[in-house]
């Protein structure tokens, strides 16, 4: 009898245990690489609230912005081998690595973040490219369309030509299209290069007027509009498939939510940010003309032609991919967005 009550008190002893171990909260960590204004952390701290409160506290998310954890080139790499669980990382970094998705660096004519963004995650989700099979991808979104940022004005062409701006990846090619000399630096390393004359300007998202203070050194704008910074969030693998059914049934809801949500955030931020900047700084803005961008385009062209040459000697759908991204255009402008 006795040692029947202790078999039993035994079973409800492991039985409790396992209830304890499977309802406590487990913490994730989430390595990003910019300061923490920046919009890649601000929808970094929006998906970790989300995804704290859609799980009851069961899963919670530790960030590290600035590169706390993980430096910009280390977070592809970082997150596979389990120095962090999470990480947001710029394809523009990882050069060669994302051979389909990289299409989103192409000057492709795409209008506003939100519409680069919610593309971006219908392309990843319709085609399930093989360059991301390490990971689990819990999101993708772009920055705003690409406009250069000067010391001087820069209001045309001829005044580009020999400039160094900063770019990375494809954005640097359509810097060498326009004539400027392109510079290669992750975006943090930047207000220094700006501040020791390394660079004259830099080629981006214009919220970095603001989050960056670039107001502060660039109080002149060219508006160009040709390209988007494509971005990715990542989970290590193993942690994705430890993770209960319930939960990856909450983090893929949210995939395509937060991609839609940091377009929309970083559009009306972009806008906020050139105010400011107008105010503050007394920022001119300046636009390459019509003419100016129709001398450019077959150099443009020649850009996107490469890419269907690469992505297709890799066996990739090349041709159709860039299809469906003029079909969604074409659907996004009818529904005027």
């Amino acid at each position: 009898m006795q040692r029947r009550i202790a078999l039993s008190l035994m079973l409800l002893m492991v039985f409790l245990g396992t209830t304890a171990v499977s309802t406590s909260a487990t913490t994730l960590t989430y390595a990003n690489f910019p300061p923490a204004p920046t919009f890649p952390c601000v929808q970094m701290e929006r998906w970790a609230d989300e995804v704290e409160k859609r799980t009851d506290g069961a899963l919670t998310i530790e960030t590290f912005p600035g590169g706390t954890l993980l430096g910009a080139k280390q977070i592809w790499r970082g997150v596979q081998y389990g120095q962090a669980d999470i990480g947001c990382i710029s394809l523009a970094y990882q050069p060669g690595l994302f051979p389909l998705m990289s299409v989103m660096e192409l000057p492709l004519g795409l209008p506003s973040a939100e519409t680069a963004s919610t593309l971006m995650w219908d392309l990843f989700t319709s085609y399930s490219p093989e360059e991301f099979d390490k990971v689990k991808v819990l999101t993708m979104f772009t920055s705003a369309p690409s406009n250069i940022m000067s010391k001087k004005p820069l209001p045309d062409l001829a005044s580009l030509q020999g400039v160094e701006l900063r770019g990375s990846g494809t954005a640097s090619r359509i810097l060498e299209a326009l004539g400027a000399t392109p510079v290669s630096m992750p975006m943090p390393d930047t207000p220094q290069a700006l501040q020791k004359g390394v660079v004259q300007g830099l080629f981006s998202s214009l919220e970095v007027l603001k989050d960056l203070n670039f107001a502060a050194y660039c109080q002149h704008v060219t508006r160009t509009d040709l390209q988007v910074y494509p971005f990715a969030v990542i989970m290590n693998k193993r942690v994705w498939e430890d993770l209960p059914e319930s939960t990856k049934k909450i983090l893929n809801e949210l995939g395509p939510e937060q991609a839609a949500w940091t377009g929309r955030y970083m559009d009306n931020h972009v806008q906020k940010a050139l105010a400011w900047a107008q105010k503050e700084h007394g920022l001119t803005t300046h636009a390459l003309s019509a003419t100016a961008l129709e001398a450019v385009q077959p150099k443009l062209d020649k850009l996107i032609e490469e890419w269907v040459q690469d992505a297709s000697a890799k066996g990739l759908p090349a041709k159709a991919v860039l299809r469906d991204i003029s079909a969604r255009l074409d659907k996004a402008e009818a529904k005027g967005e």
